[in-house]
């Protein structure tokens, strides 16, 4: 179906095609010197030390916790309103996720009274997610991990230049993860980023990405190499030159896209803060934001099922999605599960509506309005 107003569109152009074009014209197209600049970059514009890039976040989020030793008989505290990756790079090391609520219907983000309770002599680290660029409760976070000495690790897939009180999102906890599937802020179609300010770490990640080799197949090409050794077993998480052009690209478009976003966002709350049925979560909140999607809530006071709500909207031309179903209600991790209301209630009752780029205040007026119709 074709819809009047999709859930995402591509922030693409003319600059990704000559990238891409340029890349292949090089006739070197793994992982090589456009995807030293896209660390590099990427790494200067959220002030921090060490970013490598991978194949994806899941990868990303996979070495985070296998640079820090996390494995079988630890347990990890992680949301379960989230992408699934987020559990299953911790069952990847061999170590038990445990599910933590969330803080409220207006705030997704992971509670860190609902962490603190999840604590036992097993806890090795929590693994926080920024829902939607939007960052969680980090001081009281870091502080329960200090207080607990446990490790944090980011998943913010979601984050790109999203900030928590002047600080970058993926530079507050040990290690970080970005994602840059299609319809992130940034995409390469596939791909990821591993962020950490801490040096020895860096260099396990860098091994443990490309088979634990000391050196790459560009270095040798280039002649700084000639040779390898294997000093731990690695994986193949390499990010190619081609994708890795399309992030160089994307990048240099990201500030320029947040901001767009944000005038979006506002006129969303504007329209939707007062229409009975609705909690509209992280109102107010945008300015620190990547933006990544834009979730609202059906009330209890709401009589609809959200499929109702859907159904209807789609019918209007808006294409809608989900974020998330909830983790922990997965059978495949039944063994782990534990109640959790408040995200039960949104994994039954969230809608994310449209919102990218190129779309226009129009738009969002029309979306807005079609939901209110539907509501009433």
């Amino acid at each position: 179906m074709a819809y009047k107003i999709p859930l995402f569109d591509l922030n693409f152009g003319k600059e990704e095609e000559d990238a891409v074009i340029e890349v292949l014209q090089s006739k070197w197209i793994s992982m090589g010197d456009k995807t030293t600049e896209l660390e590099n970059s990427f790494a200067e514009r959220i002030d921090a030390k060490h970013a490598l890039a991978m194949t994806n976040c899941t990868a990303a989020l996979h070495i985070a916790l296998a640079i820090m030793d996390i494995g079988p008989g630890d347990e990890v505290i992680v949301p379960s309103l989230t992408f699934v990756a987020t559990a299953n790079a911790v069952k990847y090391v061999g170590a038990t996720p445990v599910f933590a609520d969330i803080t409220s219907l207006k705030d997704l983000t992971i509670s860190p009274e609902d962490i603190e309770k999840k604590i036992t002599d097993k806890t090795k680290a929590i693994m926080v997610m920024h829902y939607g660029g939007f960052a969680c409760d980090m001081d009281k976070i870091m502080a329960i991990a200090e207080k607990h000495n446990l490790k944090v690790v980011e998943d913010a897939a979601h984050s790109p230049a999203a900030t928590y009180k002047g600080k970058y999102l993926g530079t507050i906890g040990k290690v970080s993860a970005f994602s840059f599937f299609s319809n992130k802020n940034i995409t390469t179609a596939e791909g990821g980023m591993l962020v950490t300010n801490d040096d020895a770490l860096a260099e396990r990640a860098k091994l443990m990405r490309s088979h634990g080799m000391t050196t790459m197949s560009y270095e040798r090409f280039k002649g700084h190499a000639t040779s390898y050794d294997v000093i731990e077993v690695g994986y193949n998480y390499r990010l190619d030159n081609v994708r890795s052009a399309l992030g160089v690209a994307q990048l240099k478009k990201l500030d320029e896209d947040i901001e767009r976003r944000k005038v979006l966002v506002k006129r969303y709350y504007k329209n939707l803060k007062d229409i009975d049925g609705l909690i509209v979560p992280f109102m107010g909140k945008e300015d620190e934001s990547t933006n990544y999607v834009f979730p609202v809530v059906l009330a209890e006071s709401c009589p609809l099922d959200r499929e109702e709500v859907r159904n209807k909207l789609s019918e209007a031309g808006i294409q809608t999605s989900v974020h998330y179903p909830s983790v922990h209600e997965f059978s495949i991790y039944s063994e782990n599960y534990t109640k959790l209301p408040l995200t039960e209630y949104a994994a039954r009752r969230e809608i994310t509506l449209p919102l990218y780029y190129s779309m226009t205040l129009e738009q969002v007026d029309y979306v807005s309005n079609a939901l209110e119709e539907v509501l009433r």
